[in-house]
């Protein structure tokens, strides 16, 4: 019986892109369901009862919640195509640390970044470049996190970087200017064609963030 695999997600959530990055790497078909998030759907309330949020992968009808949970399943279920996670058991636990790292840290900064301004944001965008810079010093000489090939941190940190220009804009600063290597690296991934084709367009989550900004009442 062939796989049916149903991905329940939005556009612009870096979550969700980790997810179709991995499936895409893996060369698997799957059927992409986008949500309204203000009108979830029946599908998405009965898949994640719990935290009622996407993305949710379902598998033969199983669903699975929480990206990083959901990443791994797709790398152990689909181990035989392009694996994310190394086979040693110390490499495996170290790409989960810095998979959760990214999880606590580049989100909730990068919200700060667009959402405040003055000496908060200062502190902030500070605080974000020493976060890339321990990346950076965890990336070292090697061309992906997963060394010579994409692996589990890469997948899990990527798509932020369709975000990047929206913290940008609004903390007015560079991030290659700041940290070239991973900006080199970033680039080095979007000329993967599981990733480019995968990740949201930078510009085009700048004009959503302006069209929540605005409906909040907020300029930027």
């Amino acid at each position: 019986m062939a796989d049916e695999v149903l991905l329940l997600d939005f556009w612009s959530s870096p979550y969700g892109m980790r997810l179709r990055v991995a499936l895409a790497e893996k060369g698997i078909q799957y059927e992409y369901k986008e949500e309204d998030l203000s009108n979830k759907s029946a599908l998405l309330l009965q898949s994640n009862p719990v935290h009622k949020k996407i993305p949710v992968l379902i598998h033969n009808g199983k669903p699975v919640s929480e990206s990083l949970v959901a990443l791994q399943y797709i790398d152990e279920v689909w181990k035989d195509k392009t694996p994310l996670l190394p086979s040693d058991p110390y490499l495996r636990a170290q790409a989960r640390f810095w998979a959760d790292f990214v999880d606590k840290k580049v989100s909730e900064i990068g919200r700060v970044i667009r959402t405040t301004k003055g000496e908060e944001q200062e502190a902030a965008k500070k605080e974000f470049l020493q976060i890339i810079g321990l990346l950076e010093g965890e990336l070292g000489d090697k061309p992906y996190f997963g060394g010579e090939t994409l692996g589990f941190v890469d997948v899990a940190l990527i798509p932020f970087y369709s975000w990047f220009y929206v913290y940008e804009k609004c903390g007015n600063f560079s991030i290659e200017a700041e940290q070239p290597k991973f900006s080199a690296w970033a680039k080095r991934c979007m000329q993967k064609e599981s990733v480019s084709k995968s990740l949201a367009d930078q510009k085009a989550i700048y004009d959503l963030f302006l069209q929540r900004m605005k409906a909040r009442g907020m300029d930027q």
